[in-house]
C-alpha cells in the first residue's frame, strides 16, 4: 500500500521557516468592521499576487535535486499556476501548467511571463487532474496539485504562523478565529494546522459552497450540477479533497457562502479602507464579515488571499454603487 503523507503542524513550521528565508512577511493590517478591530493578512501583496507561492515553494524545495531537471506539472486557473511558475523559475526548474481556457488573461499572461508552459483545457468537458497526471507521467515530472497535497497545505499554513507573530508583535493579541477564502481548502486547512487554538471559518461563493455543505453533512459533497457563474475564478473547485476536508472537519470548522454583490462590495471596501487591490476570490472572507454572515469578534484574522484581477473588471467593480445596507458597513 502506498503511504500518503499527511500535513502536520511541524510541517507548517518548516514551511514558514523556508518562506521566511526568501521573503519578508506580508503586511498585517488592522481595521474596524462594525466597530470591532479585525486583522487582515494581505497575501495579495505577495510577489506573484497571492498566497499560493507558499505551498509551491514548500513543495518544490522538497523535490530531490537530482529530480528537479524533469520539472513539475500543475493545474490551476491562475494563482497556483503563478505560485508554481514563480518557485520553479527561482529553482531553475521547468514547469507545465494545465489551465482552463477561460482563465483570466491577467493570470495567463503572468504565468507565461514567469517561464511556464501552458496547456489549455475546458472546465466543463475535461478533467484537469487527468490531463496533468498524464503529462507528469509522460515527462517524468512531479505532479503538484493545487490543494490535495501535504506540502501544499503546510506551505499555505505558513501565512498563519506569520500572522500570529505579527499579531503578538503589534499588540493585536492572540488570534482566536480565522476567516479564510476556500476553494479546495488548502489554505483553510493549513491555517487550521498553524493556529490550533483558533476557530476556523471557510468562505466560498454561493453555488460553489461544497466545503460548507461537506462540513455540515459530515462527508464530502461535490458542487451541485450547473453551478452559477462567479467572478471568483480561483475558488471554482468542483470537489474538495479528503485531506483538506479531514483537517477542517476535525477542527469543527464552519462554512459560509457569499453573493457576487457582497464580493464586489468587499473589493471596494478593501480599496477604500486598506488601499489594497483584492481579486474576487481573495475578497470572499472579507465579504462574509461585511455582510454579517460572520459576526465580528475580537481576535479575528481575515485572509485577503489574492490580488490578481483584470484591471478593466476591477475598474467596473470600483465604479459600481454599493447598496445602502452594505455601504453602511464602511
Amino acid at each position: 500500500m502506498t503511504f500518503l503523507r499527511q500535513p502536520t503542524r511541524a510541517g507548517v513550521r518548516d514551511a514558514a521557516a523556508k518562506v521566511a528565508a526568501i521573503l519578508p512577511p506580508t503586511p498585517l493590517f488592522v481595521a474596524e468592521v462594525h466597530g470591532t478591530p479585525v486583522a487582515f493578512k494581505a497575501e495579495c501583496l505577495q510577489p506573484m499576487g497571492a498566497f499560493k507561492l507558499r505551498g509551491a515553494w514548500h513543495r518544490l524545495t522538497a523535490i530531490a535535486a537530482e529530480d528537479r531537471a524533469r520539472g513539475v506539472v500543475a493545474f490551476s486557473s491562475g494563482n497556483h499556476a503563478q505560485g508554481v511558475a514563480w518557485a520553479a523559475r527561482r529553482l531553475s526548474m521547468p514547469s507545465v501548467i494545465v489551465m482552463p481556457s477561460d482563465a483570466p488573461k491577467v493570470k495567463r499572461d503572468a504565468t507565461l511571463a514567469m517561464g511556464a508552459e501552458l496547456v489549455d483545457y475546458d472546465r466543463k468537458t475535461e478533467s484537469r487532474e487527468k490531463i496533468a497526471a498524464h503529462l507528469a507521467h509522460a515527462r517524468g515530472a512531479v505532479l503538484v496539485p493545487s490543494f490535495d497535497d501535504a506540502w501544499i497545505i503546510e506551505g499555505q499554513g505558513s501565512a498563519g504562523v506569520e500572522a500570529a507573530a505579527q499579531a503578538d508583535a503589534t499588540g493585536f493579541g492572540p488570534i482566536t478565529r480565522v476567516v479564510s477564502p476556500c476553494g479546495g481548502g488548502g489554505l483553510a486547512a493549513g491555517l487550521a494546522l498553524a493556529l490550533p487554538d483558533a476557530a476556523i471559518v471557510t468562505v466560498e461563493p454561493e453555488g460553489w459552497d461544497d466545503m460548507a455543505r461537506s462540513l455540515d453533512a459530515g462527508w464530502i459533497e461535490p458542487v451541485r450540477d450547473d453551478p452559477p457563474p462567479t467572478a471568483c475564478d480561483s475558488l471554482q473547485t468542483m470537489r474538495v479533497s479528503e485531506r483538506t476536508f479531514e483537517v477542517l472537519a476535525r477542527r469543527d470548522a464552519l462554512g459560509v457562502a457569499v453573493s457576487e454583490a457582497e464580493v464586489r462590495a468587499a473589493q471596494r471596501w478593501a480599496a477604500s479602507r486598506l488601499r489594497l487591490v483584492v481579486e474576487p476570490g481573495g475578497a470572499v472572507a472579507l465579504a462574509a464579515m461585511l455582510a454579517g454572515r460572520v459576526a465580528p469578534m475580537s481576535g479575528t484574522l481575515v485572509l485577503l488571499s489574492g490580488g490578481n484581477t483584470d484591471l478593466a473588471d476591477y475598474a467596473r467593480v470600483l465604479a459600481e454603487e454599493a447598496p445602502a445596507a452594505l455601504a453602511a458597513t464602511s
